[in-house]
């Protein structure tokens, strides 16, 4: 298997194909075990899906790619991806059957369904790196009982009720991951630590730069791509650790930048609000006094 261009698979059906998978039972949705495909050769292949999928994968002989990150899939992790995200997939070596289980989600399923909207609001489809969430044991039997639900229900005869029990099913899946995400953000505490430290470092280096000027204030954009992460994966981390969000922690920075510079130098105010990135002084004055109910003015003043 070499990478050239990515493979593009447009139905849950040419996935079956690829994968040496029997024609799924149902057109828009299917649950497929990994210790049922036929193994790939080693080398890297690039997929796109146009189709959402939801995945605990383990003992994989695989090394994934998605975003700038990689997994390696040792222990239980699951794993979502909307529709048209790049996934690379490098199988190094041979070893034993993968485990785990995959969903797989054609939008026209949810068409016209309260879901094909609310899907979106799962941050999770979105991020391109560090969005991988580990579960405990207790946690992959709690996904796999919601599996298996979803399974039974459209392998068996389809009526009426099918389409609502099978979304119902999807929505508590959505929602028990959504907990567990939470969770992940709490708990590690070493990671999400090393995260605020590589963003003050991120920070100091941006205002400490002698292009600085040109750029003007740092954007939200900016910062996640430079730590590797979504804007909405790095939204959700830092309200969770500070309780603020990422532009409230450029800000939060910038008005530390400007307490040093009224207290330490004799720049006037229009001289800091430039250096800050600040085209217009008013806008700088009317940020420090929001986060600190004091005008620059007033501030330096404090220390006089």
């Amino acid at each position: 298997m070499s990478e050239n261009q990515p493979i593009r698979l447009k139905t849950i059906s040419e996935f079956h194909t690829l994968r040496g998978l029997p024609k799924p039972k149902h057109p828009l949705i299917s649950v497929i075990n990994f210790d049922d495909m036929e193994q790939t050769e080693t080398g890297r292949q690039s997929l796109i899906f146009d189709f959402y999928t939801i995945s605990v994968k383990r003992d994989m002989n695989h090394k994934y790619r998605y975003g700038q990150k990689e997994y390696d899939f040792d222990e239980g992790v699951m794993f979502c991806m909307a529709p048209h995200q790049i996934l690379s997939v490098t199988r190094e070596r041979e070893g034993k059957n993968p485990s785990g289980w995959m969903l797989m989600i054609h939008p026209d399923f949810l068409y016209n369904t309260p879901m094909a909207g609310a899907i979106r609001k799962y941050e999770f489809f979105d991020y391109s790196v560090n969005e991988a969430l580990f579960l405990s044991e207790d946690e992959e039997m709690k996904t796999l009982q919601i599996i298996e639900n979803i399974k039974q229900e459209y392998q068996s005869n389809i009526d009426q009720f099918s389409q609502n029990i099978i979304l119902s099913q999807l929505e508590t899946l959505l929602n028990y991951s959504e907990r567990f995400y939470q969770r992940q953000f709490i708990t590690r505490h070493k990671a999400n630590h090393q995260l605020l430290e590589q963003l003050e470092i991120l920070l100091n280096d941006y205002f400490n730069a002698e292009d600085f000027l040109m750029k003007g204030l740092p954007s939200v954009q900016y910062l996640s791509e430079k730590l590797n992460m979504s804007t909405k994966y790095m939204r959700g981390l830092l309200k969770t650790l500070t309780g603020q969000t990422t532009q409230q922690h450029i800000h939060e920075k910038v008005i530390d930048i400007a307490k040093e510079k009224l207290s330490t130098t004799q720049l006037s105010v229009s001289e800091i609000a430039y250096e800050l990135g600040f085209e217009h002084p008013q806008s700088f004055n009317k940020l420090f006094k929001a986060k600190t109910n004091f005008s620059p003015l007033e501030f330096r003043r404090s220390f006089n």
